[in-house]
């Protein structure tokens, strides 16, 4: 393995996990096939909770405004950014490595069904998503009567 060229921490026999307990090999996940292998390290988020509500904090670097979505469904809000790069690298010479590439990648959490699309706020800036999200009202148990006759 010492002949074997290393470019950026990564070799053609990258698909082998040495620290792997079961078998010694590590089978690239599909899911993070566009982004490779620091796939881990997208939409890193801090949730905060407050009297209020929450606040997700979700590091996006590299993504703008316009190509991340939220849309809140069912109680679950899910969090997209899908980059489309086109590369037409017209400089002089030859390009050896892309590392920049298209693709998407999502999130979703669960905030409860009684929180509202139109209480949740968000902003983007410095590559940082903020999202604040209300607590679902508690909703009281019903206790009805039966009569016994």
């Amino acid at each position: 393995m010492a002949n074997v060229p290393t470019i950026f921490d990564e070799t053609p026999f990258s698909v082998f996990d040495p620290f792997d307990v079961f078998s010694g090999i590590r089978f690239p996940d599909p899911a993070a096939g566009v982004f490779g292998k620091h796939a881990d390290r997208l939409m890193k988020t801090d949730v905060r909770e407050t009297d209020k509500g929450y606040t997700l904090l979700m590091d996006l670097p590299g993504f703008k405004k316009d190509e991340i979505s939220a849309e809140l469904k069912d109680g679950y809000l899910t969090v997209s950014a899908r980059k489309d790069e086109k590369h037409e690298d017209k400089k002089e010479g030859r390009l050896i490595r892309s590392e920049r590439s298209t693709g998407s990648c999502s999130r979703t959490f669960y905030v409860g069904e009684g929180v509202k699309q139109g209480d949740c706020s968000a902003s983007f800036a410095d590559g940082i998503l903020t999202i604040n999200v209300p607590k679902a009202a508690a909703q009281k148990p019903e206790h009805k009567m039966i009569a016994i006759q």
